[in-house]
């Protein structure tokens, strides 16, 4: 593939669109349409908060690292057979954007569970990080999703001098 992002086609081959270009190709219809939902919702409500331009470059800022990341981890685990895309990197960072800026809304997960955006987005990192050392084989970049989170915490303190954490124990007065 010459969009989906791999160690060996990028450090050896030099194909380096490939970190930015993996966030534009999915694996399967289920697998973007997940993302596009979860960008849609998320991502709409976000833009509100910091306008289009500022989402535009926060959603690919936070894909780019995200991908550039799991490439170096990848790359020093030896995993070159790894073939990584999807927009899931960026999209958990826009779930964390979304919370910190609305830590109180209500989120029906998978339509059915209603959560406060912040634990939503802690149960989520939990998951995550349990998923990647449980079962680090499972062809779904659970380092990757991690990535977008860590990216975007930092991006949103450097950026709006919020830090999700601090949002998270003081919800209450962003009621």
């Amino acid at each position: 593939s010459l969009v989906a992002l791999n160690v060996v086609a990028v450090l050896g081959y030099g194909e380096w669109w490939q970190v930015f270009t993996y966030m534009y190709v999915h694996a399967t219809p289920l697998h973007i349409l997940f993302n596009m939902i979860a960008l849609f919702f998320f991502g709409l409500a976000l833009e509100h908060n910091i306008g289009s331009w500022e989402f535009l470059i926060f959603y690919h800022v936070i894909g780019l690292l995200a991908g550039l990341f799991s490439l170096l981890a990848y790359a020093v685990l030896g995993a070159g057979e790894v073939w990584l895309m999807g927009a899931s990197g960026a999209i958990f960072g826009v779930m964390l954007g979304y919370a910190t800026f609305r830590p109180n809304d209500r989120v029906l997960v998978f339509f059915i569970i209603p959560l406060r955006a912040m634990s939503m987005v802690l149960i989520f990192t939990a998951f995550e990080v349990f998923s990647e050392f449980l079962n680090p084989y499972s062809g779904i970049a659970h380092l990757t999703h991690l990535a977008g989170f860590l990216f975007a915490f930092f991006y949103l303190w450097l950026r709006f001098r919020l830090n999700p954490w601090t949002v998270f124990w003081n919800r209450d007065r962003f009621r």
